[in-house]
C-alpha cells in the first residue's frame, strides 16, 4: 500500500512494506512448486516402480520379462507421445492441455493402485504416460510463463533430474512401509492440486514462424546415456532385492547414494571450474566407470556398491541437465524441443531395457545349473540324517521349480524340517551357505549387463565428439 504526504513543497510517496503480497504473487508462489513437483513425479514414474517390481511379481504373478513391461510400457508410450504433445502445446494454449494431462495422469495413477493383474497394471501405465506427456511439456511452458525463460527452464530441468534420481528410492521406501500400491496413491492428491495450478497460469499459444531442427548430438547422447543409466536404476535394484534378498527399504537406502551424488555434482563442477563440454565428457566417463565397477563386485556385501553408485550419481548430475540445456539452447519453439529431450531420454530407457533384460535373464538361466549342482553338493556333505537330507532335497527342488527363472527363496524348504537343536544349527549354517552360493550366482548373472551398460555410457561420447569436430571444422 502507498500513500502520499506533504514535506515542505514536495510530495513524498511512502510505501508500506508490510502489505500482503498481491493475489498474482501468492498464486505464483503456490503454482510454481506444484508444477515443478508434477514434472518430478512424472519423470520419477519412469523408474519409481523399480524397487517394487519383485513385490509386484509376487502379488500379480508373471515372469521377470513380463514385469519389465511395467517399466517399458510407461517409457515407450511417453517417448512416442511426448513430441506430438509438444507440437500441440506449441500451437494451442498449453494451460488447459497441461491440466488435462495432469488429470489423466492422476486418474491412471489411481487405476495402477487398483490393478489386480499384470495386464491391467501395464494398460494403466500406458494411460499414465499419455497424460504425463502433456503434463511435462505443458509444465515447461507454464513454468516459463509463471517466472521467466531462464528460471522456468532451469526449474523444469532440475525437477526432472531430481525426480529421475529419487524415483527408485521413494518407490522402495513406500513399498516397504506400506505397499507397492502406495507408490501410485501418493501421486493422486499432488496431481489433483496441480490441475487448478496449471489453469491459473495465463499463457497464450506459442506460435512461431519458423521451427528449428532438433539438436541431434545432445539428444542422441541423452538417449545413449539414459540407456546406460537403466542398469543403475533397474538392474542394480533387481540384483539387491531379487538376487541378494535385501528388503526394498534397505535397497532404497543403498541406492540413495545415486541421487545424493547427483545433487553434489553441480557444486563439485563449480569448484573445478570445468568447461561445459569437459563436464559432460567427465560425466559419461564416471557413469561408465561406476557401471564397470558394478560388473566386478567381489561379493554380495552392500558396501561394495557404494563407490560405484557415487560415480554413477556424479555422472548423472554432470550430464543430463547439461545435455538438456544444449538441446534447448537457441531453438524454437521451446516446448517442442523440450519434447525432443524427453523423448530421447525415454527412448534410451526402453533401449536399455530391451538390450539388458534378455542378457541378464539368459545369464540367470545359465547360472542355474551350476548353482543347483553346488547346492546338491553342499546338501550331500551336510552333517544331517539321511532322512532329513532327502526331505530337504525335495523341498529345495520344489522351491527351485516354483521360482523357475528367478533367484529362489530357499528358506521355506528349511522351515518345514523338524530337527533337534544340534541339527537345527547345522541346517542354519547350511542355509547360509546355500544363500551365499545363490548370491554369487546372481552377481555373476548381472556381470555382462553392467559391462554392456558401461559401453552404452561410453558410446554417448560419440555424438558429442562428432558435434565438436563439426563445430571446429
Amino acid at each position: 500500500m502507498a500513500c502520499y504526504v506533504m514535506s515542505g513543497r514536495s510530495i513524498v510517496m511512502v510505501v508500506d512494506t508490510d502489505d500482503p503480497p498481491s493475489k498474482d504473487v501468492r498464486v505464483r508462489r503456490a503454482t510454481v512448486p506444484l508444477l515443478a513437483l508434477t514434472v518430478g513425479f512424472v519423470l520419477a514414474d519412469s523408474a519409481i516402480v523399480t524397487l517394487a517390481l519383485p513385490e509386484i511379481l509376487r502379488r500379480l504373478g508373471g515372469t521377470v520379462p513380463q514385469v519389465a513391461w511395467v517399466l517399458i510400457a510407461f517409457n515407450l508410450v511417453l517417448a512416442l507421445v511426448v513430441v506430438p504433445a509438444a507440437w500441440i502445446c506449441a500451437h494451442r494454449d498449453p494451460a488447459p492441455l497441461c491440466a488435462t494431462g495432469i488429470a489423466v495422469f492422476a486418474g491412471a495413477s489411481a487405476a495402477c493402485a487398483l490393478a489386480g493383474s499384470m495386464p491391467v497394471l501395464i494398460a494403466a501405465r500406458c494411460v499414465q504416460a499419455l497424460g504425463g506427456a502433456f503434463a511435462l511439456v505443458g509444465c515447461l511452458e507454464l513454468l516459463v510463463a509463471a517466472t521467466d525463460e531462464r528460471r522456468g527452464v532451469a526449474r523444469w530441468i532440475a525437477a526432472g533430474v531430481i525426480g529421475t534420481a529419487l524415483g527408485p528410492v521413494a518407490g522402495g521406501l513406500l513399498t516397504e512401509a506400506i505397499s507397492w500400491q502406495a507408490i501410485f496413491v501418493v501421486q493422486v492428491p499432488v496431481a489433483v492440486l496441480a490441475v487448478p495450478a496449471a489453469l491459473s497460469v495465463r499463457s497464450g499459444a506459442v506460435r512461431r514462424g519458423e521451427t528449428d531442427r532438433p539438436a541431434v548430438a545432445p539428444n542422441a547422447a541423452l538417449a545413449l546415456l539414459s540407456a546406460a543409466l537403466t542398469a543403475a536404476l533397474f538392474l542394480l535394484v533387481l540384483l539387491l532385492v531379487d538376487g541378494w534378498g535385501r528388503s526394498p527399504a534397505l535397497a532404497a537406502l543403498t541406492v540413495s547414494v545415486v541421487p545424493v551424488a547427483a545433487f553434489a555434482a553441480r557444486p563439485v563442477a563449480r569448484l573445478a571450474r570445468a568447461a561445459p563440454q569437459a563436464e559432460t565428457v567427465a560425466g559419461c566417463l564416471l557413469v561408465a566407470g561406476g557401471l564397470t565397477a558394478l560388473a566386478l563386485l567381489p561379493s554380495a556385501h552392500l558396501a561394495w556398491t557404494i563407490a560405484p553408485q557415487a560415480l554413477i550419481g556424479l555422472g548423472l548430475g554432470l550430464t543430463v541437465d547439461r545435455l538438456t540445456v544444449d538441446a534447448l539452447r537457441d531453438r524454437s519453439p521451446r516446448v517442442l524441443h523440450g519434447g525432443w529431450t524427453i523423448g530421447a531420454r525415454h527412448i534410451g530407457v526402453v533401449l536399455g531395457l530391451a538390450i539388458l533384460t534378455p542378457v541378464f535373464t539368459a545369464n540367470l538361466r545359465d547360472a542355474q545349473v551350476p548353482a543347483q549342482e553346488a547346492i546338491t553338493a553342499l546338501v550331500l556333505d551336510a552333517r544331517l540324517p539321511a532322512a532329513d537330507k532327502i526331505a530337504l532335497a525335495q523341498g529345495l527342488s520344489d522351491q527351485l521349480t516354483k521360482e523357475h527363472g528367478r533367484v529362489p527363496d530357499l528358506h521355506p524348504a528349511f522351515a518345514r524340517l523338524d530337527l533337534a537343536p544340534p541339527e537345527r544349527q547345522v541346517a542354519e549354517q547350511l542355509e547360509r551357505d546355500l544363500d551365499s552360493q545363490l548370491e554369487r550366482a546372481a552377481t555373476q548373472a548381472f556381470h555382462d549387463s553392467f559391462l554392456i551398460a558401461a559401453g552404452l555410457a561410453l558410446s554417448a561420447l560419440v555424438p558429442m565428439f562428432l558435434l565438436r569436430r563439426r563445430v571446429t571444422t
